[in-house]
């Protein structure tokens, strides 16, 4: 430094901007899972989609989505009621791109067995990454088609649009729409997750359609085009089908109250609506309304747990990076035997949540109901409890740095709670094991069959299985959550068993099936286990 030169520091020891890496190529165990689950025809794509993610606009527009939240417009100008709400370009960005790489409905019109669901799976998992508010609309839509098939005629009006890989803004008559998104509207202040509690109710008109009255206290992408709701008819709780605007061009009487304050997924709004004799046309027969939406809350249980098995992979990125061009105490930190063990330990999370979500999606392309009767609650259960912790762990891991709002962690820590809470939260979920275990044997049989195929394989394992089998046959609610750990962690350590690498696998088993266990905190990994290999195997590059 030259005198008079006044510069305090130069920046030095920081990692690189995380941008342009190859997801698939640092995430062997999606790429492995998209072809052993009969979908390797989209790997080119999935790649190229990958690059879009992993660009540097995308994670621009990822942050200015969160950065500009959406804001209610209620009235026009001149005191018209509109309820209309209003989004930054970059949301617009994340939802075009979703939908015209086909994320949303597209898979429904492909044959069983062809791969379409772990494709659309996969890209799912992909973009959750960049940005996970915009995967809301985009699950609901992917979900609203199973159920809406439950009547003909209604699922021919909307499915042609609602397939669509045109993103098109705005109310209107969804028949002259090039594009249509659908959400759900079923929360209500009294009941929550009880749906039946509800007191929305449905009047029949001589039309054939029923006039809607009642408040609903939560309903996500509320400028979706039709919505499934639950309201009380004559004949009991039933499932109807409301769009934003009516055949006539005329908007129904859905009114937009207030949008939520969230803890994250703060690029999505979230209101607070009011139905003012607003049109709805049935869906399925009176008084079966859980029934016929249950389709939809299965599917969007499903993207639960891929969303999160996306926030842990995220997370993890976002450390292996770091830790990858950071030093400390005289060596990089990657090269640091605990940091290895921490991060190797988030990796092993990792690996087998997103080994489980596909798998669950192989099941929906093949059309096994019963694995996922109760492989799908049990997966969403397990899979979104963890992913706070894991995105904990990861922010630990860049320190202060992780802390500030610049590195995106936090963003992803807000995130994290918040599949563990949609479509069941862990109580609902957990007991929803419990009740497929007592009404419908053959799903537990189908998943028996899923873990023994790697019987033998590890003698921890063994042991694991064999307590699950014992608490199959306690069915005691009060330890539905540790039957649902079980279910799920048992899952993931026969996939793994089945299919990593050892080095993958046995680190997984000890450290998940030891008698002590399961997963205490990250970086409590057996001293045998290849922390270097397993930290080397998800770094980005």
């Amino acid at each position: 430094m030259q005198p008079g030169d006044h510069r305090t520091h130069r920046v030095e020891n920081q990692p690189p901007p995380l941008a342009g890496y190859d997801p698939l190529a640092c995430d062997p165990a999606l790429a492995d899972a998209v072809r052993r689950e009969g979908a390797t025809e989209a790997l080119p794509a999935l790649g190229q989609l990958g690059a879009v993610m992993a660009s540097p606009e995308a994670r621009e527009h990822a942050r200015l989505a969160n950065e500009h939240e959406p804001v209610l417009r209620t009235h026009d100008r001149f005191g018209h009621r509109i309820d209309e709400v209003e989004f930054h370009p970059s949301w617009h960005w994340l939802l075009r791109t979703a939908v015209g790489w086909g994320l949303h409905a597209t898979p429904w019109v492909a044959e069983p067995g062809t791969g379409a669901h772990v494709a659309r799976a996969a890209g799912f998992y992909l973009m959750s990454q960049l940005e996970a508010g915009h995967g809301c609309p985009i699950s609901m839509t992917y979900a609203a088609v199973p159920a809406l098939r439950h009547d003909p005629a209604l699922a021919a009006a909307y499915e042609p649009g609602l397939r669509s890989t045109t993103y098109q803004f705005g109310l209107a008559e969804p028949a002259t729409k090039a594009g249509l998104l659908a959400g759900m509207s079923m929360t209500e202040k009294q009941g929550g997750s009880d749906v039946r509690a509800g007191t929305t109710s449905a009047t029949p008109s001589a039309d054939g359609t029923y006039q809607l009255v009642g408040h609903k206290w939560f309903t996500s992408a509320p400028m979706n085009d039709l919505f499934l709701t639950l309201a009380q008819a004559p004949g009991g709780l039933t499932c109807f089908v409301l769009p934003r605007v009516l055949p006539d061009g005329t908007r129904n009487a859905i009114r937009l109250q207030r949008l939520k304050d969230k803890l994250g997924n703060r690029s999505n709004a979230s209101a607070e609506l009011e139905y003012a004799g607003a049109t709805g046309w049935r869906l399925g027969a009176e008084g079966r309304g859980v029934a016929t939406i249950i389709e939809m809350v299965s599917m969007t249980r499903l993207d639960c747990v891929l969303g999160s098995a996306a926030l842990t992979r995220a997370a993890l990125t976002e450390a292996a990076h770091h830790v990858a061009h950071r030093s400390a105490f005289g060596s990089r930190l990657a090269d640091q035997p605990l940091m290895q063990a921490v991060v190797a330990d988030l990796a092993l999370e990792s690996e087998a949540a997103t080994a489980l979500a596909l798998r669950l999606a192989g099941a929906v392309d093949r059309g096994e109901r019963s694995l996922l009767r109760l492989a799908l609650p049990a997966s969403k259960y397990l899979v979104c409890k963890r992913a706070p912790t894991v995105v904990a762990e990861a922010l630990e891991c860049l320190g202060g740095n992780g802390f500030v709002e610049e590195s995106a962690l936090p963003r992803l820590y807000r995130e994290a709670p918040l599949n563990s809470i949609w479509e069941g939260s862990g109580n609902v979920t957990a007991l929803d094991v419990l009740r497929a275990v007592t009404r419908e044997p053959d799903s537990a049989d189908a998943v028996l069959a899923e873990v023994d195929a790697a019987a033998g394989a590890d003698t921890w394992f063994d042991r694991g299985v064999r307590e699950l089998r014992t608490e199959l046959r306690g069915r005691e609610e009060r330890r539905a959550r540790r039957l649902a750990e079980m279910l799920a962690l048992c899952l993931q350590g026969s996939l793994l068993l089945r299919y990593a690498p050892d080095e993958v696998s046995s680190a997984f088993v000890s450290s998940r099936f030891l008698p002590d266990g399961p997963w205490r905190t990250a970086g409590t990994l057996p001293a045998e286990s290849h922390t270097a290999a397993l930290l080397a195997r998800v770094t980005p590059t």
